[in-house]
């Protein structure tokens, strides 16, 4: 039954991607909008039911040949990952929301089958309700959703206020008990945004957040007043402010700590366009990466370079000239700018684990292309049952490894290319030419 339920699927997914547009009706469009809109959350909803019921089968299994609890469910979440095309870490929220619709929030879960409620309405739901115990959530779902009528032209606001209103009816406690959970998970990330630019996002209470961003506007505004801006309007005057106290150096004298910028011998030097690698960030146009260098030059801030070779023709990352007589530190600083985030597929997660890909209990080799970056949520879930991972040689282009799951299922994971230059340089086109005269 499943085997041919999954041959509909397909086909049905088949004729959807040739179906006509709405051929200048915007009547019927608005129609088909609606239908696949639909069509989406019935899909999300069955796609909750059979995670649910993956993980269980799994967790069945383990347990029926007696492996020790904590191997229950290790790498579950991985695999919904993979089969989803998404990061472990939504993984283990898909997964988390699958059970707490199918064993908690019926309603939730029959609104979303007929359309009623969208994925993203039904996870504030399950969100707001997390510090509830089962009965409850159960509450919270049966006033809410047993009835269409209630949330319906509701907005998301609306939705999360009322869930936020119950969950303080039925056991404030757990509420203040999750608002310290919360503050102990206080953090700062950052994340790339669009022309070289990226985010610096701090969570943290929110009475700190408003005090800090007062406290930086009510400065800028200082300085604006008092002629000091330097021609800086009030957002780059906090931005300055904030980069200023939180490094303890000045917005001119650059940047403190140690950067890795990876660019080519081409775009360096002679004017190339191939874009550079900020580590940890990603891309960087060319002239932006020169600029960089020149920067820290010329404000005699402490800069080294290191050669990495990597292979003309594909670009990947095949050595790196060592500045250390530790071998370990410079393979994982290999590592590091060859894998650039978790090797896992569609995790991009900063590397914290340098894991040998055959492991060493099978004879797997300290070396490069037996090495690879991952994330500690990958790392560990790849140590469950029925993983495996290998090297898969590929002389001349990229770092390949083959990953499989319990189910049978495998995915391929590629290195991405290191900066290098479509063309000879002008310097090596000179150097080629004078051997040969010669």
């Amino acid at each position: 039954m499943g085997a041919v339920l999954l041959e509909e699927l397909r086909t049905f997914t088949a004729r959807l991607q040739c179906a006509e547009a709405a051929s200048g009706d915007p009547g019927l469009g608005i129609d088909l909008l609606d239908a696949i809109e639909t069509l989406k959350s019935v899909g999300c909803a069955v796609q909750a039911v059979i995670t649910d019921d993956v993980a269980t089968s799994i967790r069945a299994d383990r347990r029926a040949r007696e492996l020790p609890r904590a191997e229950w469910d290790r790498g579950i979440a991985s695999q919904i990952a993979l089969a989803r095309r998404e990061s472990p870490n939504r993984g283990g929220r898909h997964l988390g929301f699958a059970q707490a619709l199918v064993h908690e929030m019926p309603h939730t879960l029959a609104m979303l089958q007929t359309g009623r409620l969208n994925e993203w309405r039904a996870t504030l739901l399950v969100r707001e309700t997390a510090c509830l115990s089962a009965a409850d959530r159960g509450i919270v779902d049966r006033r809410l959703c047993s009835d269409p009528a209630i949330l319906d032209g509701v907005g998301d606001r609306g939705l999360i206020a009322r869930a936020k209103a119950l969950a303080v009816e039925l056991d404030a406690a757990s509420v203040v008990r999750r608002h310290r959970k919360a503050v102990s998970e206080r953090r700062v990330t950052t994340r790339p945004a669009p022309d070289s630019m990226a985010y610096l996002s701090v969570l943290m209470p929110v009475e700190q957040a408003v005090c800090l961003q007062a406290t930086l506007g009510r400065d800028a505004d200082s300085l604006i007043a008092t002629g000091d801006s330097g021609g800086r309007t009030r957002n780059q005057l906090m931005v300055d402010l904030l980069f200023e106290r939180g490094t303890g150096a000045s917005v001119a004298s650059g940047v403190p700590v140690a950067v890795n910028l990876v660019l080519s011998d081409e775009t360096l030097l002679a004017g190339g366009h191939e874009a550079a690698q900020l580590h940890g960030f990603g891309p960087v146009p060319a002239g932006i990466a020169r600029q960089l260098v020149a920067d820290a030059v010329d404000r005699d801030t402490e800069t080294s370079l290191r050669r990495v070779y990597s292979c003309p023709r594909s670009g990947a990352l095949t050595a790196m000239e060592s500045q250390s007589r530790t071998f370990p530190k410079s393979l994982r600083k290999l590592i590091d700018l060859r894998d650039r985030t978790c090797r896992t597929p569609w995790c991009d997660a900063p590397i914290r684990h340098h894991d040998h890909i055959r492991s060493r209990r099978k004879l797997g080799k300290t070396t490069a292309r037996n090495g690879s970056g991952l994330c500690e949520a990958c790392n560990y879930a790849k140590e469950a049952p029925g993983w495996t991972a290998r090297p898969v040689h590929n002389p001349g282009r990229t770092h390949l490894i083959d990953l499989g799951t319990p189910t049978g299922h495998h995915y391929r994971s590629a290195a991405p290319p290191l900066p290098s230059a479509a063309r000879q340089s002008e310097v090596e086109a000179v150097l080629i030419a004078h051997l040969r005269a010669s």
